[in-house]
């Protein structure tokens, strides 16, 4: 793997020594791209392409490092911000450079093996971050709905209700019709739901009250609030009350 890099620092000299230990560097290895001098050099290259990697040096005239690697994490315009491994004379910046969540702390004058270290580091990072994407992408319902395909993202889910041959579907925007089986969704599902009866999951996040209720002609009545709904509560079965107060205390 060859990792997209950004060089950042006011110091050419600084920019050059790391350039040269970065091509001894292979697992992983790591491109320069681009190098920069100055925080506004930086947020142009970002603006104009990808890369995996921001080297980045602290202490530089005007806008230092900590504040670029701030805006670098909250930019609007960066769908997916570089790892940020500072790079820099100082320690006593760590602390705070962590704060950022860098990836790496890097001290001047840099070692060939720390640099590799740092290296490996961000490669972890993205394949963790690669996975999560993998995951939240096959975490979806694929709902057929008048004619039109529609894919709901299970993290949209609040409760998920089986009605004869369907499940009723139900975000905080709308409810929607799928056919499938609420035992098979408890099971791959089983840490984002919680069964409340024999025909509903609710979405643990969303679990908000659990309450109590005495009914003229049925008597006790245990229902389950969820967040976003606040007309609508759904009703609790007596078996599966020890599983909820525990999922509620979680």
């Amino acid at each position: 793997m060859m990792l997209k890099t950004l060089l950042v620092d006011d110091e050419a000299l600084a920019r050059s020594r790391l350039k040269s230990l970065l091509a001894n560097c292979n697992a992983p290895g790591a491109q320069v791209l681009a190098e920069a001098a100055n925080a506004s050099q930086a947020m142009a290259a970002l603006q104009t392409r990808h890369f995996d990697l921001v080297l980045l040096d602290i202490g530089m005239p005007g806008i230092n490092g900590l504040t670029l690697a701030h805006a670098i994490r909250t930019s609007q315009g960066l769908n997916q911000p570089p790892a940020v491994v500072f790079v820099t004379a100082h320690a006593e910046h760590a602390l705070a450079a962590f704060d950022l969540s860098a990836a790496d702390y890097l001290t001047k004058p840099v070692r060939q093996e720390r640099l590799q270290q740092a290296l490996q580091k961000v490669e972890h990072q993205l394949s963790l971050s690669l996975a999560q994407e993998g995951s939240a992408a096959s975490d979806m319902l694929i709902i057929q709905d008048r004619g039109r395909t529609e894919r709901v993202p299970l993290s949209s889910v609040i409760y998920l209700k089986a009605e004869l041959k369907y499940i009723t579907v139900r975000t905080l925007a709308r409810s929607f019709i799928w056919e499938g089986s609420l035992s098979e969704l408890k099971e791959k599902y089983s840490a984002q739901f919680v069964r409340i009866h024999r025909n509903a999951l609710v979405a643990r996040r969303a679990m908000r009250v659990l309450e109590k209720q005495v009914d003229p002609v049925d008597g006790e009545i245990w229902t389950i609030h969820l967040h976003g709904l606040k007309d609508e509560a759904l009703i609790v079965s007596r078996r599966q009350l020890v599983t909820l107060r525990q999922a509620l205390s979680v």
